[in-house]
């Protein structure tokens, strides 16, 4: 695992660290960012209420959570629940099956992916990259705030062969999202099947874990649909996973439950109380003091090693 490195945007946690140079940030990313060199774990997760038709919670403070590792409670050092410009950077790695499988619905989910974007990115703020997997794994556009790239890198899409999903998750994760900052998410547009990955499923999985990214899928049914890769990703590492017909409607709706989380997210985080650079998995558990809520979170994250380089 890569050593996590606080993250925050400059007045947000107020801490006094060095500014990194500002010519190693990329020429189109203009995040003020400030990054020490502590281990810190971050836990996006969101809270509904079990009586009152799964509305989202707001309003809870630090103090409502608990969190454990490994069954020890830790403090909570970091807390955000900001809505609108207060709430924490996103970057969202837009990873679009271009198989043969999908190719009949190529077009619908276009449209769909563009207008999500549109609806969900904060103008200088949040960030989006664009990715297709089929037989390979092509970035197509790098993170940036422009809508435009975004939006021909979408339209440039070719579907056509086999199926490399859990590459572009593994890809996704270390090559991609590692290097940003604030909160991190996947967004998988596919019928779930792989059929050419070098990495395995367990592979994907823990590279999102170990780089804090939160995986959404939404299956689109193809000629060979298999939605469990896609639903044990959102399960473990703290997302959703939305089935959806391929139209305009119910792509819509699937896009809506998932910007319908990501802006609901609660960041917690704290440093860990076993000091122990292992590499190990290690267990997390969230609690809400309050009744009658329930909280997805994800279900761990991998220690640091000790040859873990800065």
């Amino acid at each position: 695992m890569k050593t996590k490195l606080l993250t925050v945007t400059l007045g947000f946690f107020g801490l006094a660290v060095a500014l990194y140079p500002q010519e190693q940030q990329k020429p189109q990313i203009r995040r003020p960012v400030i990054r020490a060199q502590v281990d810190v774990v971050n836990v996006l997760c969101t809270v509904r209420d079990r009586n009152g038709k799964g509305k989202y919670v707001e309003g809870l403070k630090k103090e409502d959570f608990e969190v454990f590792e490994n069954n020890v409670r830790q403090d909570i050092q970091y807390f955000n629940h900001g809505s609108g410009e207060q709430a924490e950077p996103l970057s969202i790695a837009m990873l679009v099956d271009a198989s043969g499988s999908v190719k009949s619905k190529l077009s619908v989910e276009q449209r769909a992916a563009i207008d999500f974007l549109r609806t969900s990115l904060r103008n200088e703020i949040d960030l989006a990259a664009v990715v297709q997997f089929s037989e390979d794994v092509k970035v197509l556009r790098d993170f940036t705030y422009e809508d435009r790239l975004l939006e021909k890198a979408i339209m440039d899409i070719r579907a056509a062969g086999a199926t490399k999903l859990y590459d572009a998750v593994w890809l996704a994760s270390t090559d991609m999202l590692g290097k940003e900052v604030g909160r991190r998410v996947i967004l998988v547009l596919s019928d779930g099947d792989d059929t050419l990955s070098d990495k395995s499923e367990r592979e994907a999985i823990k590279a999102a874990q170990e780089n804090d990214a939160v995986v959404f899928g939404i299956g689109v049914r193809g000629s060979d649909t298999n939605y469990g890769s896609l639903k044990r990703f959102a399960k473990d590492t703290g997302g959703l996973f939305v089935d959806a017909e391929v139209n305009p409607q119910e792509l819509a709706a699937a896009f809506a439950k998932i910007n319908g989380e990501i802006k609901n997210q609660y960041s917690l985080g704290y440093v860990s109380k076993n000091p122990a650079r292992d590499g190990a998995f290690r267990e997390l558990k969230i609690r809400v003091k309050r009744s009658g809520l329930n909280v997805k979170y994800r279900k761990g994250y991998y220690a640091p090693q000790a040859d873990d380089e800065r």
